[in-house]
């Protein structure tokens, strides 16, 4: 899979498109998943341009891996869901819709079964407020 500066989370990262941000750092950002499979959906997006992990510098790696492990921990706090899958897929083959290196957080809770993968729009108000819910963990975390 190919770069393409054009990608959708390239242009999040420059300003182009609109996202609900969760945190940012230098060397990634984290957003509400538009198009979640469950509640609480985030994605870490890191800042290096990369279509796939095999061609992220290992400095944006580890950023972007702590970037994942903190949001990891306030969505559980945050929704207390019975477990947390944390994705990252490389390829077309592999499920990768944008070509733009990004990992997935979704919470799982027993019995519920995720939504289809970038198919349906969520609420933006409702996105906004569990947002609101995160972040304010976040910041209890410190």
């Amino acid at each position: 899979m190919r770069y393409d500066p054009s990608n959708p989370f390239a242009k999040i990262l420059r300003g182009e498109l609109p996202c609900i941000k969760l945190a940012e750092s230098d060397d990634a950002v984290a957003i509400m998943d538009i198009m979640p499979q469950a509640e609480g959906h985030v994605l870490v997006i890191p800042k290096a341009p990369a279509a796939e992990l095999f061609d992220l510098p290992e400095p944006a790696l580890l950023g972007a891996a702590r970037m994942t492990q903190r949001l990891a921990r306030a969505v559980r706090a945050t929704l207390r869901p019975d477990g947390v899958f944390i994705g990252q897929f490389n390829g077309a083959a592999a499920g990768q819709t944008v070509a733009h290196v990004h990992f997935h957080i979704i919470p799982r809770w027993k019995g519920v079964e995720l939504r289809l993968h970038a198919r349906d729009m969520a609420d933006p108000a409702a996105l906004e407020a569990l947002a609101e819910r995160i972040r304010a963990q976040l910041d209890r975390e410190g």
